[in-house]
């Protein structure tokens, strides 16, 4: 028995328009875990310097358009918990990422089966 042809395009369709969603997705997700790994690169730097200052050296953090005095101690706590929550969005977005590329796998693999069978069921 055979599936006719118009569901089997159909079928097609819907499962190359979400194997190109997932696809767009994972680039989108890999663009924002590698932005996110740069922040924490550029937290960390500032950390490093922040931690070779003499405890006694006056720090300013800009807020809007202007600077405010913040003990070294407190920058490198709002440091450390800034790289924390990337770390954290970083694991999230590896997650969802294994999940769009195994989505995606899946929607080729199911593709190749109904050419592979040509429509017969």
């Amino acid at each position: 028995m055979s599936i006719p042809n118009e569901a089997l395009q159909k079928l097609v369709q819907e499962i190359e328009s979400q194997a190109l969603s997932a696809q767009r997705e994972i680039s989108i997700v890999k663009a924002a875990v590698s932005a996110k790994q740069r922040d924490i690169r550029m937290l960390e730097l500032t950390s490093n310097e922040v931690k070779q200052l003499s405890k006694d050296v006056k720090v300013y953090e800009g807020v809007g358009k202007m600077f405010v005095f913040s003990p070294t101690s407190t920058v490198e706590k709002r440091l450390s918990s800034e790289a924390t929550e990337l770390q954290s969005d970083i694991s999230n977005l590896n997650k969802k990422l294994h999940y769009l590329e195994t989505t995606y796998k899946n929607s080729q693999d199911h593709m190749d089966r109904i050419f592979q069978s040509g429509g017969k069921s």
